[in-house]
């Protein structure tokens, strides 16, 4: 009885630990200042190195007094050109200008804007702008939702004209330049926003003095701002491809000395273009129109440090840290997917080979040497994306040649990583280097996390800031390289242990891990933790033997699915201020939006599907298991047989990737990352199964110190002593007594196999012989 309702058993514990831990969320003390007027201040490609006490002492007192962070100028189109950046601004959304532009380049704010009663003004084109964004882009942004929530709005300038606009064309106040004394102009409506030209390119001087003359306008506004005001100073877009970080600046009452920050980037320093609409309105105390903005409201934080030299070193390293990741993330998975296909290549022949066979016409094996250095490359293999997560202790990015002092780093802490794993106890074993290589993985990437995911940020294997997909937690290939990590290690610790204390081990471990992805303490990755719990709940059910049936499958859906509704009825129960992506889908569902975030979520798959390194890791590796290591001279098939546990941990990871990379638009990216160390351990493993395939262990009784005068010895002398193994990687006896039925592709671990010639020697004969070679 207890046997047929375990997996219904295993499936609540999943959910209830998994829901519990998650459902807590940090407490909210962030303070929400309030003002009378609000002054939006743009300076299109103004970023931090363009800051500094003497040409731009405006700005740096502003910074001294008030609360600083970098600015994510992301818009519906890359790079974000002055004129999107202007649109997004007023849209607290996602937006494009519907007009061609040059590839990689960005001209300037070029619209038509009419003063027919020269008090206001009309833009002739927002109309068609509107439809563009409303019908064409998978954002549902409303230009213009800015202004439609203020009673009145000032404009000065033409980029300030395209974020000031309402929906059909009207700005409510207009001044085509500011004026010498704009005390007037800035009183007459609580929200005003002002362009202060643009700062682009790369040569210094011109920069410099582009910023000089917006410092100097930045003076006038701040002499005449209105009493009880918030002044916003922000760099609202790119100038040219690549993009960049940019400075955000808030003062005003209760925003002195701090970090800003917001809900949509959930790292203090951090805010998007998005938030400053949102953060506007919840100013000035008017409510915010929910379904249009995208953008959470941004808040000061405390921890800034007093020596403002040292507080813009932090965003100005994280731009040109961010700068270089783009460029060098590129090559490195480019790199790594060669690498690995190369390896599937040169482990093709060594499987064929790697079984001992008698006979005088068979192939000598290949070389031990040649086989430990094949070894130790599929170990590095499976290491390099730990190793390059570390890499970012070190700061590469500071160089002129950032790329090639991050080879160097990474290369060296994968030396350093490779030599560990071969130098730890029980290397020899045939699970000695899954688990060691698997533990490190979950090790690095989850300590990481637990300690504010600081590496992952800006980092090659993270995410960029740039993207502004996600500023904190656990990123895409984090998660794969977890996911994998975790439900390795806990397939390796369960196979030391007995069968019935298996499920209870995946399931301790694997809730560690959900809660650990999922908690909006760590990695803050709601869909993450709904994957991840299918994939544990699957290798619990088969982690003592069996294949995947359909009403295991069923209850490793049935576990995402409570998982889901779990979170998703927790989010819907928040302010719509504070839910999470999951409670804003629902919400969507259920005032009939939905279908953006569905679209918005296919468009991210396919787009990452045709265009990431990662899908040829994913791909080339689904082919080596399928066409290689699953057949009969592959050595998976005895590998899983003997090893029910590794089968079920690697099972798990692939529902967990797969589902993972589906649901959260990110299509085969976390299936590759994860299949990055899964595939080089699964080829290894193989290849030392298959390496003691015709090894024979005597059984305890027939060695000759056991011998007793008289008694016949039941088997031959072994090759290797009993103990080799250890009681550590002992597989199942019922496995290991028809390994060879497993290797020919039969199921050796659901079930006690036909019994081998020679009764219970026969088999004691086989169990014995796997547990030396483990």
């Amino acid at each position: 009885m207890l046997r047929r309702i375990a997996p219904l058993l295993l499936t609540l514990v999943v959910v209830v630990l998994g829901v519990t831990a998650l459902a807590a969320e940090p407490d909210d003390t962030t303070r929400r200042p309030e003002a009378d007027f609000v002054v939006l201040v743009g300076v299109p490609g103004l970023r931090w190195d363009d800051v500094d006490p003497e040409n731009t002492p405006t700005l740096w007192r502003m910074a001294e007094q008030g609360s600083i962070g970098s600015l994510s100028a992301r818009s519906a189109r890359r790079p974000t050109c002055p004129v999107d950046g202007w649109l997004t601004l007023g849209a607290g959304n996602y937006t494009a200008w519907n007009a061609n532009r040059p590839a990689g380049a960005c001209p300037p704010v070029d619209v038509t804007v009419q003063q027919p009663d020269g008090f206001g003004a009309n833009l002739p084109e927002q109309e068609s702008v509107v439809a563009h964004n409303q019908d064409r882009l998978p954002w549902g942004a409303v230009p213009g939702a800015l202004a439609e929530s203020v009673r009145c709005t000032v404009a000065v300038g033409p980029g300030a004209a395209v974020a000031a606009a309402r929906p059909f064309g009207r700005v409510d106040r207009y001044e085509p330049a500011l004026p010498r004394d704009p005390a007037g102009l800035l009183g007459t409506c609580v929200l005003s926003i002002v362009d202060l030209g643009t700062v682009g390119g790369e040569n210094r001087a011109a920069r410099d003095a582009a910023a000089r003359r917006a410092d100097t306008a930045l003076a006038r506004v701040l002499a005449a701002r209105p009493a009880r005001s918030l002044v916003l100073v922000a760099g609202v877009s790119d100038t040219a491809q690549p993009s960049r970080l940019h400075v955000a600046i808030a003062d005003g009452p209760g925003w002195e000395r701090g970090w800003l920050t917001s809900e949509s980037t959930g790292r203090e320093g951090y805010l998007q273009l998005v938030d400053l609409a949102p953060t506007a309105l919840a100013t000035l105390g008017r409510p915010l129109p929910e379904r249009n903005f995208l953008g959470r409201v941004a808040t000061p934080v405390d921890g800034r440090p007093s020596d403002l030299h040292t507080a813009i070193d932090a965003p100005a390293g994280a731009d040109r840290e961010a700068s270089a990741q783009g460029r060098v993330a590129r090559w490195f998975f480019v790199l790594l997917a060669g690498f690995q296909v190369a390896l599937a290549v040169a482990v093709l022949p060594l499987l064929r080979r790697a079984r001992r066979r008698a006979g005088p016409a068979v192939r000598a094996p290949v070389a031990r040497p040649v086989v430990a250095v094949v070894e130790t490359l599929l170990v590095a293999a499976a290491l390099a994306i730990p190793a390059a997560l570390l890499a970012d202790l070190v700061p590469w990015w500071r160089g002129q040649h950032a790329g090639w002092y991050f080879a160097v780093v990474t290369v060296a802490l994968l030396a350093g990583a490779t030599a560990l794993v071969r130098l730890v106890p029980g290397h020899q074993r045939t699970l000695g280097p899954l688990g060691v290589v698997a533990g490190l993985t979950a090790l690095v990437v989850g300590a990481d996390v637990l300690t504010g995911a600081r590496l992952q940020l800006n980092g090659v294997v993270g995410y960029s800031a740039l993207e502004g997909g996600r500023y904190a937690g656990l990123g895409t290939v984090g998660l794969g390289a977890f996911t994998a990590g975790a439900l390795l290690t806990a397939g390796w610790l369960a196979q030391h242990v007995g069968r019935r204390w298996r499920p209870t081990l995946v399931v301790a471990l694997g809730a560690a891990a959900v809660v650990i992805v999922g908690s909006p303490y760590s990695g803050a990755d709601s869909v993450g933790a709904i994957a991840l719990s299918a994939g544990v709940t699957v290798a619990a059910v088969i982690c003592t033997g069996g294949w995947l049936t359909l009403s295991r499958l069923t209850w490793a859906t049935l576990a995402g699915v409570a998982v889901t509704i779990g979170l998703g009825v927790l989010d819907l129960r928040r302010p719509p201020a504070d839910r999470g992506g999951l409670g804003r889908f629902l919400a969507a569902l259920g005032d009939g939006t939905g279908g953006l975030t569905v679209h918005r979520a296919s468009t991210a798959n396919f787009e990452t599907l045709i265009g990431s390194p990662l899908t040829v890791l994913a791909v080339v590796g689904a082919v080596l298991v399928w066409f290689a290591l699953l057949q009969p001279w592959g050595g998976l098939m005895r590998l899983f047989g003997i090893y029910p546990a590794i089968r079920a941990a690697m099972a798990g990871t692939a529902v967990a990737a797969v589902t993972g990379g589906l649901l959260g638009g990110a299509a085969l990216d976390v299936a590759g990352a994860a299949a990055a160390l899964v595939v080089p351990m699964a080829a290894l493993t193989s290849l030392r199964v298959l390496g003691h395939s015709t090894d024979r262990t005597q059984p305890p009784g027939n060695r000759p110190q056991d011998f007793v005068a008289g008694a016949r010895p039941a088997v031959d002398q072994a090759r290797e002593p009993v103990t080799e193994g250890g009681p550590g990687d002992r597989p199942d006896s019922d496995a290991a007594g028809d390994a060879d039925a497993a290797g020919r592709g039969e199921a050796a671990g659901g079930g006690t196999p036909p019994e081998p010639s020679g009764g219970a020697v026969g088999r004691a004969s086989r169990s014995s012989t796997e547990t030396a070679t483990a």
